[in-house]
């Protein structure tokens, strides 16, 4: 039988959302690339990414958008994500000097505390608790969009998408950047729009609600404001597959994996900032579960059916492979909530933020803790996580077995000469 009649499967990866927790992501990056480079891969030896597709959301939106900027060459590309993210600190992403704190979280915290009082000012109106203009001057430098055009054309990449989240129409929407024309997809409350990506697109999907401020894109139907992506998001899965993956891989941030059992610490009434993180983390992580469920149930019912029966079906079967997190993020935060800023933690402290465990309100700073003792513990559990889970990700690629992987480290992979090429994009169908 010719091998053309059978292209190999489009791989797609899917970045989920959750702040500085995403960090965790250029971990399990590394893992696979560490993988890929123990198995003779190419893409782990200086060669081009496996993923064709590549879907983000929020923080895993600007992950996603670094890798499909460098799918040329995946190993590098994950050594420089893994590179910033190691070295983050939260002046990068938000203002924590003084003046900036007292210009928008003060107000911010005002409004909340005697909005009665104040609402005639009209000069009273903060748009976010923080300033996060640093985040679009670090994406400007690190973004090399013009390149996606050429590296679609060159094969290396089939799609990029984005996702975020309209106050003005409450739709959520996938912003997607593809080479030929793709049908987009209209669902309830869901719509695609095909366009450039830029940082608008990745500052928009991460504008964590009252924690950075909206951001205005463009629509066909005008300018719409949108915030971050993982609100009303009921199909994460859904625009790689959309986008033609036949595999998707699913790198959480949070909770799937997590110790089982109750977490109980809290006593009490709960305070501003543990009511605030539980929203968040119904926010980011709650409907991957749920989509990871349903996709497995499509899975097995399509099973069922005879052939006949599942020719005249849309739905086709699509292997998924979650990892996530195997600790819990929120404890792993409250032992570095020391390092944030002065500004910063008294800010937080003003609703509630302790660092004692998660009923000190460790869940919301966990979100934006962009600090390296933080980020580079989430980059070392996210390769020790993925080590763990080699044999599932070989599977998974079609890798063969390594012979034996080094220890896990923090450091870029060195190259070397190709040898077993990464799965190749198919002609775009």
């Amino acid at each position: 039988m010719n091998d053309r009649a059978f292209p190999p499967p489009v791989i797609g990866l899917l970045l989920t959302g959750g702040g500085a927790r995403a960090a965790y992501q250029a971990g399990v990056l590394q893992g696979i690339a560490q993988i890929a480079r123990a198995s003779g891969a190419t893409c782990g030896q200086g060669g081009p990414s496996p993923f064709q597709v590549l879907a983000g959301t929020s923080a895993g939106a600007i992950n996603a958008a670094g890798l499909a900027c460098g799918a040329d060459r995946f190993d590098h590309a994950v050594a420089m994500l893994a590179d910033v993210w190691g070295q983050f600190h939260a002046e990068q992403v938000y203002r924590a000097d003084s003046l900036a704190v007292i210009r928008t979280g003060a107000p911010w915290l005002t409004m909340m505390s005697f909005g009665w009082a104040v609402a005639r000012f009209r000069r009273l109106r903060p748009r976010s608790l923080l300033d996060n203009s640093p985040l679009e001057a670090l994406l400007h430098r690190l973004m090399r969009f013009d390149r996606l055009p050429q590296l679609m054309r060159d094969g290396r990449l089939q799609a990029l998408a984005v996702t975020a989240s309209s106050y003005t129409s409450g739709q959520h929407v996938t912003f997607y950047e593809s080479l030929h024309e793709l049908p987009p997809w209209t669902r309830s409350q869901r719509v695609a729009v095909r366009t450039a990506i830029g940082v608008r697109h990745l500052l928009a999907s991460a504008a964590i609600p009252f924690v950075f401020p909206s951001m205005p894109l463009e629509m066909p139907e005008g300018r719409e404001w949108f915030g971050d992506g993982s609100m009303r998001q009921a199909a994460p899965i859904s625009p790689a597959i959309h986008l033609g993956a036949d595999r998707v891989l699913v790198v959480g941030a949070g909770r799937m994996h997590e110790p089982g059992g109750r977490h109980v610490q809290a006593q009490g009434y709960p305070s501003v900032a543990e009511i605030a993180g539980h929203a968040l983390s119904n926010i980011f992580l709650d409907a991957l579960a749920v989509d990871v469920e349903r996709l497995q149930r499509i899975n097995t019912t399509l099973a069922l059916l005879p052939p006949e029966a599942r020719a005249r079906t849309p739905l086709r079967p699509v292997e998924a492979l979650v990892i996530a997190p195997s600790q819990r993020l929120d404890d792993l935060a409250a032992a570095h909530i020391d390092s944030l800023p002065l500004t910063i933690r008294t800010l937080l402290r003003s609703v509630g933020v302790t660092g004692h465990g998660a009923s000190g309100g460790s869940a919301l700073a966990s979100y934006l803790l962009f600090e390296p003792g933080y980020t580079r513990a989430l980059i070392a559990l996210g390769l020790a996580d993925t080590l763990a889970r080699r044999d599932e990700v070989q599977r998974f690629f079609g890798w063969p077995e390594p012979a034996r992987l080094n220890p896990p480290q923090l450091t870029a992979m060195p190259s070397s000469p190709a040898s077993l090429p990464c799965p190749a994009a198919p002609p775009p169908r």
